[in-house]
């Protein structure tokens, strides 16, 4: 049912966990099944992120989309992450079930919040 890189991501996550004073943080939740993610992202003066980290409430697909964001997007500037789409997310882990793409939904939804929440805190 998943793949190789499904399970290894969910068996292993990468950067997972909270970070102190981020540049941005979103967050999103799908009622239909109950899973949260949380991004956090850290940008410097380039506007490369250069840290990122996860908190996500979920099932395995969930987590290992998230974990795989995280090392899609580390190191890009923020306007090449907010290119990042879920179906990327997806391709990246080698597919996910139809019935389990709206976790990579969640995981490119959330990076997006906290981008917007980055770029607020810029106009500030």
């Amino acid at each position: 049912m998943y793949s190789e890189k499904v399970m290894e991501h969910f068996n292993n996550p990468r950067n997972v966990g909270d970070m102190e004073d981020p540049s941005g943080a979103g967050e999103i939740g799908n009622v239909r099944c109950g899973d949260v993610t949380k991004v956090f992202i850290k940008v410097n003066g380039e506007g490369i992120i250069e840290d990122v980290r996860f908190r996500t409430f979920g099932c395995g697909a969930a987590i290992a989309s998230s974990s795989m964001l995280t090392e899609m997007v580390k190191g890009k500037t923020v306007e090449e992450a907010l290119k990042v789409s879920n179906l990327d997310v997806a391709d990246e882990l080698g597919g996910l079930p139809k019935q389990k793409m709206h976790c990579s939904n969640l995981a490119a939804d959330a990076l997006r919040a906290a981008i917007e929440d980055y770029m607020k805190k810029q106009e500030k």
